[in-house]
């Protein structure tokens, strides 16, 4: 079995991604796309609707990372992320719950990460969408 090698990529002279990386270096034998995973548990809808960004945040990146898990990998195997929400501010305001969930979720692994606020999500309580890619061995 090959081994996947995932390393970060820092320029010279530039500050270290807060939470994630600028770029990644991956070399493995099978590329994981993970769908856009919401704050449902089982993939059941609609999403509870008193869940705030935090929680969501942490259920729905936790089910990116059953699914790498599903597919026979693990958390350092994922190389990009995409978060999307719904406000920038709230999820700013939701900084220690986020940062408890990564460190839960992910410990000290920081994939190259893009966040974008977006107007609304499939599911009306949805405030939260992370869509990621893995390099599995």
């Amino acid at each position: 079995m090959s081994e996947t090698h995932i390393n970060s990529v820092l320029p010279e002279g530039w500050a270290r991604g807060r939470g994630y990386s600028h770029a990644i270096v991956a070399r493995g034998q099978k590329w994981l796309f993970i769908a856009g995973q919401l704050a449902s548990i089982n993939a059941k809808f609609p999403i509870e609707a008193d869940l705030d960004m935090g929680k969501q945040f942490g259920i729905a990146l936790n089910n990116l990372v059953e699914t790498v898990k599903s597919a026979g990998g693990k958390p350092e195997h994922i190389v990009v992320l995409r978060a999307f929400v719904t406000s920038i501010a709230e999820f700013n305001a939701a900084g220690d719950a986020i940062g408890e969930a990564w460190r839960t979720t992910l410990g000290k692994h920081f994939p190259a990460m893009t966040l974008v606020e977006i107007s609304k999500l499939v599911d009306p309580n949805a405030m939260v969408e992370i869509e990621g890619q893995a390099l599995l061995p």
